[in-house]
Protein backbone atom coordinates (compact mmCIF):
# COMPACT_ATOMS: atom_id res chain seq x y z
CA UNK A 1 0.00 0.00 0.00
CA UNK A 2 1.33 3.21 -0.91
CA UNK A 3 2.40 5.44 2.38
CA UNK A 4 2.18 8.76 -0.11
CA UNK A 5 0.06 11.19 -1.95
CA UNK A 6 -2.41 8.94 -4.41
CA UNK A 7 -3.49 10.24 -7.53
CA UNK A 8 -5.83 8.84 -9.59
CA UNK A 9 -7.04 9.80 -13.50
CA UNK A 10 -10.32 8.48 -14.48
CA UNK A 11 -10.02 8.45 -18.26
CA UNK A 12 -6.29 8.01 -18.53
CA UNK A 13 -6.00 8.93 -21.94
CA UNK A 14 -7.32 12.13 -21.35
CA UNK A 15 -5.10 15.01 -22.71
CA UNK A 16 -6.29 17.64 -20.00
CA UNK A 17 -6.26 15.13 -17.47
CA UNK A 18 -3.28 14.16 -18.08
CA UNK A 19 -1.51 17.76 -17.97
CA UNK A 20 -3.21 17.77 -14.66
CA UNK A 21 -1.81 14.91 -13.47
CA UNK A 22 1.83 15.69 -14.63
CA UNK A 23 1.84 18.67 -12.49
CA UNK A 24 0.79 17.15 -9.21
CA UNK A 25 2.53 13.70 -9.94
CA UNK A 26 6.16 14.42 -7.96
CA UNK A 27 6.21 12.38 -5.04
CA UNK A 28 2.73 10.63 -6.03
CA UNK A 29 1.55 7.44 -6.49
CA UNK A 30 -0.37 7.98 -9.59
CA UNK A 31 -3.43 5.49 -11.34
CA UNK A 32 -4.45 5.82 -14.49
CA UNK A 33 -7.62 4.26 -15.12
CA UNK A 34 -8.94 3.65 -18.61
CA UNK A 35 -9.53 1.62 -21.20
CA UNK A 36 -6.81 -1.14 -22.87
CA UNK A 37 -4.58 -0.31 -19.82
CA UNK A 38 -1.88 -2.31 -20.88
CA UNK A 39 -1.45 0.10 -23.54
CA UNK A 40 -0.67 3.68 -21.83
CA UNK A 41 3.18 2.98 -21.89
CA UNK A 42 3.31 6.67 -23.44
CA UNK A 43 0.80 8.10 -20.47
CA UNK A 44 3.08 6.29 -17.62
CA UNK A 45 6.63 7.53 -19.22
CA UNK A 46 5.21 11.26 -19.25
CA UNK A 47 4.28 10.94 -15.36
CA UNK A 48 7.57 8.98 -14.69
CA UNK A 49 9.40 11.88 -16.27
CA UNK A 50 7.71 14.15 -13.65
CA UNK A 51 9.06 12.09 -10.96
CA UNK A 52 5.44 9.96 -9.60
CA UNK A 53 7.43 7.76 -7.06
CA UNK A 54 5.51 4.99 -8.91
CA UNK A 55 2.73 4.51 -12.19
CA UNK A 56 -0.03 1.74 -11.89
CA UNK A 57 -3.08 1.05 -14.94
CA UNK A 58 -6.07 -0.22 -14.19
CA UNK A 59 -8.78 -1.21 -16.54
CA UNK A 60 -11.80 1.17 -16.59
CA UNK A 61 -15.08 1.22 -18.74
CA UNK A 62 -16.66 4.41 -18.40
CA UNK A 63 -19.54 2.98 -19.39
CA UNK A 64 -19.61 0.03 -17.53
CA UNK A 65 -21.24 1.48 -14.12
CA UNK A 66 -21.85 -1.36 -12.48
CA UNK A 67 -18.01 -1.87 -11.96
CA UNK A 68 -17.43 1.97 -10.44
CA UNK A 69 -17.76 1.37 -7.44
CA UNK A 70 -15.87 -1.94 -6.58
CA UNK A 71 -12.76 -0.78 -8.86
CA UNK A 72 -12.48 2.66 -6.88
CA UNK A 73 -12.49 0.41 -3.63
CA UNK A 74 -10.10 -1.68 -5.15
CA UNK A 75 -7.71 1.02 -5.50
CA UNK A 76 -7.99 2.60 -2.29
CA UNK A 77 -7.38 -1.23 -1.11
CA UNK A 78 -4.23 -1.70 -3.18
CA UNK A 79 -2.89 2.14 -2.88
CA UNK A 80 -4.43 3.52 0.22
CA UNK A 81 -6.86 6.65 0.30
CA UNK A 82 -7.53 9.00 -2.93
CA UNK A 83 -5.94 12.06 -2.09
CA UNK A 84 -6.62 13.32 -6.10
CA UNK A 85 -9.12 12.02 -8.23
CA UNK A 86 -9.34 13.79 -12.12
CA UNK A 87 -12.40 12.76 -13.63
CA UNK A 88 -11.75 13.65 -17.01
CA UNK A 89 -13.56 10.96 -19.69
CA UNK A 90 -16.14 11.62 -21.62
CA UNK A 91 -16.66 11.84 -25.59
CA UNK A 92 -17.89 15.34 -27.83
CA UNK A 93 -20.18 13.16 -30.21
CA UNK A 94 -21.68 13.81 -33.54
CA UNK A 95 -24.61 16.85 -33.22
CA UNK A 96 -26.07 15.90 -36.35
CA UNK A 97 -26.41 12.30 -36.16
CA UNK A 98 -27.67 12.84 -32.37
CA UNK A 99 -30.39 14.80 -33.72
CA UNK A 100 -31.44 12.26 -35.46
CA UNK A 101 -30.41 9.22 -33.86
CA UNK A 102 -31.82 8.76 -30.07
CA UNK A 103 -29.16 5.60 -29.74
CA UNK A 104 -26.10 8.29 -30.34
CA UNK A 105 -28.08 11.06 -28.11
CA UNK A 106 -28.14 8.08 -25.11
CA UNK A 107 -24.34 7.44 -25.99
CA UNK A 108 -23.15 11.03 -25.30
CA UNK A 109 -25.61 11.68 -22.53
CA UNK A 110 -24.51 8.35 -20.44
CA UNK A 111 -20.77 8.53 -20.74
CA UNK A 112 -20.91 12.72 -20.46
CA UNK A 113 -23.61 12.33 -17.86
CA UNK A 114 -24.76 9.26 -15.92
CA UNK A 115 -21.63 7.72 -15.86
CA UNK A 116 -19.98 10.80 -14.42
CA UNK A 117 -22.57 10.82 -11.52
CA UNK A 118 -21.71 7.31 -11.80
CA UNK A 119 -18.06 7.54 -10.59
CA UNK A 120 -18.43 10.92 -8.30
CA UNK A 121 -20.62 9.21 -6.19
CA UNK A 122 -18.91 6.52 -4.30
CA UNK A 123 -15.86 8.50 -4.88
CA UNK A 124 -17.07 11.05 -2.79
CA UNK A 125 -18.45 8.85 -0.38
CA UNK A 126 -15.03 7.49 0.09
CA UNK A 127 -13.14 10.67 0.39
CA UNK A 128 -15.64 11.33 3.01
CA UNK A 129 -15.26 8.47 5.40
CA UNK A 130 -11.35 9.21 4.86
CA UNK A 131 -11.95 12.77 5.75
CA UNK A 132 -9.88 14.11 2.62
CA UNK A 133 -8.86 14.64 -0.79
CA UNK A 134 -9.78 16.69 -3.89
CA UNK A 135 -11.79 15.68 -6.82
CA UNK A 136 -11.57 17.73 -10.36
CA UNK A 137 -14.80 17.80 -12.68
CA UNK A 138 -14.81 18.81 -16.09
CA UNK A 139 -17.78 20.66 -16.91
CA UNK A 140 -17.85 23.51 -20.19
CA UNK A 141 -18.80 26.72 -20.84
CA UNK A 142 -21.22 24.90 -22.94
CA UNK A 143 -23.72 23.67 -20.07
CA UNK A 144 -23.58 27.49 -19.20
CA UNK A 145 -26.22 28.40 -21.25
CA UNK A 146 -27.06 25.46 -23.84
CA UNK A 147 -26.49 26.40 -27.83
CA UNK A 148 -28.58 24.95 -30.33
CA UNK A 149 -25.61 24.21 -32.29
CA UNK A 150 -24.30 21.66 -29.92
CA UNK A 151 -27.51 21.34 -27.35
CA UNK A 152 -26.43 17.02 -27.15
CA UNK A 153 -23.30 17.70 -25.59
CA UNK A 154 -24.05 20.63 -24.02
CA UNK A 155 -27.15 19.87 -22.22
CA UNK A 156 -24.98 17.00 -20.74
CA UNK A 157 -22.42 19.44 -19.34
CA UNK A 158 -25.73 21.44 -17.90
CA UNK A 159 -26.39 18.70 -16.05
CA UNK A 160 -23.09 17.55 -15.02
CA UNK A 161 -22.18 21.16 -14.45
CA UNK A 162 -25.64 21.27 -11.56
CA UNK A 163 -24.71 18.19 -10.13
CA UNK A 164 -21.11 19.14 -9.20
CA UNK A 165 -21.96 22.27 -7.85
CA UNK A 166 -24.68 20.68 -5.61
CA UNK A 167 -22.02 17.95 -4.68
CA UNK A 168 -18.95 20.65 -3.94
CA UNK A 169 -21.56 21.85 -1.56
CA UNK A 170 -22.75 18.39 0.31
CA UNK A 171 -18.99 17.92 0.59
CA UNK A 172 -18.46 21.13 2.68
CA UNK A 173 -17.18 20.73 5.65
CA UNK A 174 -16.25 17.34 5.31
CA UNK A 175 -12.16 17.61 4.46
CA UNK A 176 -13.13 17.04 0.67
CA UNK A 177 -12.59 19.71 -1.67
CA UNK A 178 -14.48 19.47 -5.29
CA UNK A 179 -13.01 21.87 -8.06
CA UNK A 180 -15.51 22.46 -11.42
CA UNK A 181 -13.73 23.21 -14.41
CA UNK A 182 -15.52 25.71 -16.73
CA UNK A 183 -13.78 25.69 -20.07
CA UNK A 184 -14.51 26.99 -23.27
CA UNK A 185 -13.20 25.45 -26.55
CA UNK A 186 -9.90 23.59 -26.19
CA UNK A 187 -7.81 23.06 -29.05
CA UNK A 188 -6.58 19.42 -29.13
CA UNK A 189 -7.25 15.81 -29.93
CA UNK A 190 -11.08 16.31 -28.70
CA UNK A 191 -11.28 19.16 -30.79
CA UNK A 192 -8.87 17.98 -33.68
CA UNK A 193 -11.29 16.28 -36.08
CA UNK A 194 -13.99 18.88 -35.95
CA UNK A 195 -11.44 21.76 -37.09
CA UNK A 196 -10.21 19.13 -39.74
CA UNK A 197 -13.86 19.02 -41.09
CA UNK A 198 -13.85 23.17 -41.34
CA UNK A 199 -14.91 24.00 -37.89
CA UNK A 200 -13.06 27.33 -36.64
CA UNK A 201 -11.60 27.39 -33.10
CA UNK A 202 -14.18 29.29 -30.72
CA UNK A 203 -12.85 32.88 -29.66
CA UNK A 204 -10.68 32.89 -26.29
CA UNK A 205 -9.96 29.22 -27.07
CA UNK A 206 -7.32 27.37 -25.17
CA UNK A 207 -4.97 24.10 -25.22
CA UNK A 208 -4.72 21.38 -22.70
CA UNK A 209 -1.70 22.78 -21.28
CA UNK A 210 -3.11 25.64 -20.66
CA UNK A 211 -6.13 24.22 -19.04
CA UNK A 212 -4.24 21.84 -16.51
CA UNK A 213 -1.84 25.29 -15.63
CA UNK A 214 -5.51 27.24 -14.21
CA UNK A 215 -6.74 23.94 -12.93
CA UNK A 216 -3.86 23.29 -10.76
CA UNK A 217 -3.73 26.77 -10.18
CA UNK A 218 -7.02 27.05 -8.98
CA UNK A 219 -6.52 23.26 -7.02
CA UNK A 220 -3.76 25.21 -4.85
CA UNK A 221 -5.75 28.24 -3.58
CA UNK A 222 -8.98 26.33 -2.96
CA UNK A 223 -10.90 27.71 -5.53
CA UNK A 224 -14.10 25.71 -6.32
CA UNK A 225 -15.16 26.51 -9.68
CA UNK A 226 -12.32 28.40 -12.11
CA UNK A 227 -13.39 29.68 -15.59
CA UNK A 228 -10.48 28.83 -18.37
CA UNK A 229 -9.74 31.65 -19.59
CA UNK A 230 -11.01 33.38 -17.03
CA UNK A 231 -12.41 35.88 -19.27
CA UNK A 232 -15.09 34.05 -20.25
CA UNK A 233 -17.22 34.26 -16.72
CA UNK A 234 -17.94 38.08 -17.36
CA UNK A 235 -18.84 36.97 -21.04
CA UNK A 236 -21.14 34.05 -20.28
CA UNK A 237 -22.73 36.26 -17.31
CA UNK A 238 -24.12 38.70 -20.42
CA UNK A 239 -24.43 35.33 -22.89
CA UNK A 240 -27.05 34.43 -20.50
CA UNK A 241 -29.18 37.56 -21.00
CA UNK A 242 -29.52 37.58 -24.64
CA UNK A 243 -32.72 36.80 -26.03
CA UNK A 244 -33.73 33.45 -27.37
CA UNK A 245 -34.23 34.74 -30.83
CA UNK A 246 -30.75 35.74 -31.23
CA UNK A 247 -29.04 32.89 -28.74
CA UNK A 248 -30.25 30.21 -31.18
CA UNK A 249 -28.52 31.75 -33.88
CA UNK A 250 -25.34 31.67 -31.99
CA UNK A 251 -22.55 29.34 -33.11
CA UNK A 252 -20.43 26.73 -31.66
Amino acid sequence: MSKGRVVVLFGGRSEIGLEVAARIAAGATVILAARRSSELGDQRERLEAENAAAVHSVEFDANDTSAHEALIQQIIAEHGPIDDAIVAFGILGDQAKAEVDSTHALQIAHTDYLAQISVLTPLATAMRAAKRGKIIVFSSVAGVRVRRANYVYGSTKAGLDGFASGLSDALHGSGVHLLLVRSGFVIGNMTKDMMASGTKPAPMSSTAPEVADAVVKALHRGRRVVWVPGRLRPVFFVMRLLPQAIWRRMPR
